[in-house]
């Protein structure tokens, strides 16, 4: 059974799908500096979903970027699913990120001339493959997954706001990724949707043995999470 340090946000041992070690993130220039994450490590294992929660400013959202290989940290590594994302060259890293993370933000960020099928099957395009019969019927079950498969060829228009949060998700895991890096998922919409879209984020999370984190600013959306992590100018606070 896996250990967790509660200094750290470290799992000590088990099926690891994220482990970041000791970033550090500094931006800015000479005397003009901050210090967005401070020697930060935390793992994730599969099929447990971790919240980070915190201030505005207090580095949820410096974290989650260089998880995902957006931004490059100072010093430090990420290694999802065993590949040290921060020491490939931009291409690999890129493949990489369309492949083994799947990204859930505050908005949607469908494409609105694409059903909700279509949205799904558009991430075996940016993976850099046709998609076949199979990738149908993934997608297909990955709606069903999320209560959509009757809605499956409705645009996003034509879906209510938690509806597109669904699609998202879904689209999210199309690619079988390690990780979800999920970032303030219910901040667009009304707290009994929220907690639904947190919900079904646990859900998926251990149905498909990934590992997610994610950061969000509302407390009461907390109760599903396999951990809690704070963070306070840019490091974990012990609790």
């Amino acid at each position: 059974m896996s250990q967790v340090s509660k200094a750290t946000g470290d799992i000590i041992s088990g099926a690891t799908r994220l482990s970041a070690k000791n970033l550090r993130l500094v931006l800015g220039d000479g005397d003009q500096t901050v210090t967005a994450l401070n020697d930060v490590s935390l793992s994730i294992a599969a099929g447990e979903f971790v919240a980070v929660v915190g201030p505005s400013g207090s580095g949820k959202s410096s974290l989650l970027a260089v998880c995902g290989g957006l931004r490059s940290p100072t010093s430090g590594s990420v290694l999802i699913g065993g590949v040290d994302l921060t020491s490939l060259p931009e291409r690999a890293r890129t493949q990489l990120r369309s492949t083994k993370i799947g990204f859930v933000f505050q908005q949607s960020n469908l494409v609105s001339s694409l059903s909700a099928i279509d949205q799904l099957l558009l991430m075996v395009h940016v993976a850099g493959r046709s998609p076949t019969v199979a990738d149908r019927d993934r997608a297909r079950a990955l709606l069903a997954g999320v209560g959509l498969d009757a809605r499956r060829d409705r645009r996003p228009g034509q879906l209510s706001g938690g509806e597109n949060q669904r699609v998202g998700i879904a689209r999210a895991l199309m690619n079988a990724p390690e990780i979800l890096l999920v970032d303030e998922p219910t901040s667009m919409l009304d707290h009994n949707r929220g907690a639904e879209i947190v919900d079904l984020l646990a859900r998926q999370t251990k149905e498909h043995s990934v590992g997610t984190l994610m950061v969000t600013h509302d407390p009461t959306m907390l109760g599903v999470a396999s951990r809690v992590l704070q963070m306070d100018d840019g490091k974990f606070r012990a609790t």
